[in-house]
């Protein structure tokens, strides 16, 4: 998911909406008044729905675009941060109220590996929190029936069965290396079934694994393992360097899904009929996993990382940095009852996603 309006500076001028085939706009409700007709709405799948998607230039939020452009949707509504600070709420309120939205995706959100979290606690909690406050709250007050939320898998406690059910959630402490920002995820669940239980809203939520992929961040520092790995060992490859160092013991457990399925895995559950999602899911346990159901070491990550770059050197594990959670692995049931399975294998993503990193190297950010 793509880092959204950290400013919190005056507002801006409203976002300007050009909507057209494959549209841009982006932003935050109107002022309060009465909602649209149900039957005025053009709600997914009807591909003449006008679909809002927040976070579009994030690695999930481009995915989720380019899947959703594929299924024949022609008027998707976007807009850069530059012209839409999310974390602004009379900006995003403005934005909402220039222009019809039938249905909103919201991807955006201010993200990291551990090492950003554990330097930017506050940034991850309020920035998320402002994010999914402004975007959900002005959603409703358009009339926006339909909004789909992307969490986390980080929403569930540190040491809870493997592996992780939706009833999980709330039932023990979290990972405190991201608990700040697992707190805001969780918030963004209970505002989407609070807007259903009180305002008769469809407001549903994604939570996908560790996710990778083309458009992912590859910062040197704040990126997740898929990317620092990645990156480290290509440039360990290049230079011919004997070793690697890698944070942890390697024995943690994770799982990793390709963005390409977090993407359709969205477009489907965006689609459901609403009485299909409503079998499926509870009033207040209404998330839903979204992963590949099989997990593996880091260590095991980072062999294949080293085999599809290249490095045939030495590997080492500095066990002085967290591990983080022992184990992360989704319960994946609720969303194939859903329908749905994952379908990329590991290796082949990886291998996608290195090739992507080779060809835009260039103007990735340093």
């Amino acid at each position: 998911m793509a880092a959204a309006g950290a400013s919190l500076a005056a507002a801006p001028a409203p976002a300007s909406a050009t909507v057209t085939p494959l549209a841009t706009a982006s932003g935050m409700g109107p002022a309060p008044g009465p909602s649209p007709a149900p039957a005025a709405m053009a709600l997914p799948p009807d591909r003449n729905a006008r679909i809002y998607v927040a976070g579009h230039r994030g690695m999930v939020g481009s995915a989720i675009v380019r899947r959703l452009r594929a299924l024949g949707y022609a008027h998707l509504v976007t807009a850069p941060r530059a012209e839409l600070d999310l974390t602004d709420q009379a900006a995003v309120r403005a934005f909402f109220a220039a222009q019809p939205i039938d249905a909103v995706v919201l991807a955006a959100a201010k993200v990291g590996g551990i090492h950003a979290n554990h330097t930017y606690p506050a940034d991850f909690i309020a920035d998320n929190l402002a994010i999914q406050c402004n975007v959900i709250q002005a959603a409703h007050a358009a009339g926006v029936q339909r909004l789909l939320f992307l969490g986390s898998s980080c929403i569930y406690p540190r040491l809870a069965p493997q592996p992780l059910r939706e009833e999980a959630l709330l039932t023990g402490p979290l990972e405190p290396t991201n608990e700040p920002y697992a707190v805001a995820k969780i918030a963004g669940i209970k505002l989407c079934e609070s807007f259903n239980r009180q305002h008769g809203r469809d407001y549903r939520s994604v939570m996908p694994t560790n996710l990778y992929g083309p458009g992912d961040n590859f910062h040197p520092d704040n990126s997740h393992v898929i990317p620092a790995l990645l990156r480290r060992f290509h440039e360990a490859a290049r230079a011919g360097a004997p070793e690697v160092t890698i944070w942890g013991s390697g024995s943690p457990m994770r799982e990793f899904l390709h963005v390409d399925d977090m993407a359709a895995a969205s477009a489907h559950v965006l689609e459901l009929p609403a009485d299909v999602y409503r079998a499926h899911t509870q009033p207040m346990l209404s998330h839903v996993n979204v992963g590949t159901g099989v997990d593996c070491s880091i260590r095991q990550l980072a062999e294949t990382i080293a085999r599809v770059t290249g490095f045939g050197g030495r590997l080492s594990w500095d066990a002085s940095k967290p591990d983080g959670t022992p184990r992360k692995l989704l319960d994946v049931s609720r969303l194939a009852a859903l329908g749905w399975r994952a379908t990329t294998p590991l290796e082949r993503g990886l291998a996608q996603t290195y090739r992507w990193f080779l060809e835009n190297e260039a103007s990735l950010r340093a």
